[in-house]
């Protein structure tokens, strides 16, 4: 009787401790609501987001739709893919690896990629912390010309031998994709496995992520999303075919999933301490296969994704045990700056939901925006363009973007925090972006 009583004692007590340290990070879920609200009433995002703390969801909010030609609304358990947060489950592979001694990091690549140049001393931690100098072969023009085609790993092989070096490896860091393709490559070879075989065996399945795969052709019926572009209306992107990206770029999953994947890593559930600390090792900005990402006072550990039309981030903040994903299939906003929202909530820091403009403009009324506009300050010209009743904007070089009007005569582009402030009378305008401010003149 005594023992029963000290035990349910034991439990209240144990209860008390939990509710009061939840009541600590408690926040205002009904803002967080309204401000993803505002985002999917106006167009401004497609995706998924999920917090956890002490290992428990306690924020999961998903808009928009996975399949817009069909009309299909997102749920938490659509799948997005993370790109190249992809590249954290292959560090952590290869981390694996490194402690079954099947791995070790300071061998050098050219035992299993003699062509690569400097691949004899080349080593696996350089690929892991891209200080390898290999060239990023999606950075060529005409990988967006082959990327929705299978590739096979002599084809790839041949495309990043042919890239080259770009500096001396160790030297310095620089991202490139090549470098967790060879680390895909690296981790089939020593295991005689494929990659998704060793995503299941050493990740998802150990710790439960049912929603976590390499993908293949999108499957809608799998609750798999399509990507899109915003223009004047969401366009489906083309699909990069799995083969190319592998462990650089090609695994699929949910926000909740992508959560409780740092959960595990940062609590010693894949890798060991070791191994996390290896992996947390940053110089030059880079770890091996994550980097910092501060949130104020704090500072996350996570990894960015972008793969066609989907974006991508995840985080996990020690001080707090927190860990936050976001997953996207199409926005028309600086993604940044969800995130800051979210973190602001849980942080309790100010964030305001954003307003959006209902001004609009008739076609003839933005025709006296229209032209090629030069600066004495930055060698881009800027052409305005219109398509219907949107004013898009085309930088030398790169595509264009549609422009919304926030009053007379101003402009913005939310996804790179862009503003354009025209006076038609002097044919002039200014780009206000990042705290800068850039004074360009219409040419005649």
């Amino acid at each position: 009787m005594k023992n029963n009583i000290l035990t349910t004692v034991i439990s209240i007590l144990l209860l008390l401790s939990i509710q009061i340290s939840f009541a600590q990070y408690s926040f205002d879920k009904e803002k967080l609501d309204n401000y993803f609200n505002a985002l999917e009433q106006n167009n401004k995002f497609m995706g998924s987001v999920a917090v956890s703390k002490n290992g428990k969801i306690i924020y999961e909010r998903t808009i928009g739709l996975a399949d817009v030609e069909n009309n299909i609304k997102a749920t938490n358990l659509s799948k997005y893919r993370i790109g190249s947060i992809s590249k954290t489950f292959t560090a952590a592979l290869i981390l694996k690896a490194h402690e079954e001694q099947k791995l070790d990091l300071t061998q050098t690549i050219d035992k299993w990629f003699p062509t690569i140049k400097n691949s004899e001393i080349i080593t696996v931690q350089n690929l892991l912390n891209h200080r390898s100098g290999i060239h990023n072969f999606t950075s060529n023009q005409e990988y967006l010309t082959w990327h929705t085609l299978p590739k096979t790993e002599k084809e790839m092989i041949e495309i990043i031998t042919k890239g080259g070096s770009d500096f001396s490896p160790g030297s310095k860091a620089q991202y490139s994709n090549s470098n967790y393709v060879l680390l895909t490559y690296i981790l089939e070879k020593t295991f005689n496995k494929s990659f998704s075989q060793l995503l299941k065996e050493y990740i998802t399945d150990p710790i439960g992520l049912t929603n976590t795969y390499v993908f293949g052709k999108t499957n809608v019926n799998n609750s798999e999303c399509r990507s899109y572009k915003f223009t004047t209306s969401w366009t489906l992107e083309p699909e990069t075919d799995y083969t190319i990206p592998l462990g650089a770029g090609a695994i699929i999953s949910t926000a909740s999933d992508v959560t409780k994947f740092a959960d595990a890593l940062f609590g010693g559930k894949i890798i060991n301490n070791e191994s996390l600390q290896i992996m947390k090792n940053i110089v030059d900005g880079y770890g091996s296969g994550i980097f910092q990402i501060p949130f104020y006072n704090s500072i996350g550990f996570g990894h960015t994704g972008g793969i066609d039309g989907f974006s991508s981030v995840f985080s996990h903040f020690p001080d707090q045990n927190i860990s936050y994903a976001l997953v996207c299939n199409g926005t028309n906003f600086d993604n940044n700056q969800i995130s800051i929202a979210v973190l602001s909530a849980l942080y309790n820091k100010p964030y305001e939901i954003p307003q959006f403009s209902t001004l609009n403009l008739t076609s003839q009324e933005l025709d006296q925006y229209l032209g090629v506009y030069s600066s004495n300050q930055i060698s881009l010209k800027i052409t305005i363009t219109k398509d219907g009743n949107t004013l898009t904007a085309q930088a030398t070089g790169q595509p264009s973007f549609p422009l919304e009007v926030i009053k007379k005569d101003k402009f913005k582009f939310d996804k790179a925090g862009i503003k354009l402030q025209f006076n038609p009378l002097e044919k002039t305008m200014i780009l206000y972006q990042g705290g800068a401010q850039i004074n360009f003149t219409k040419e005649l």
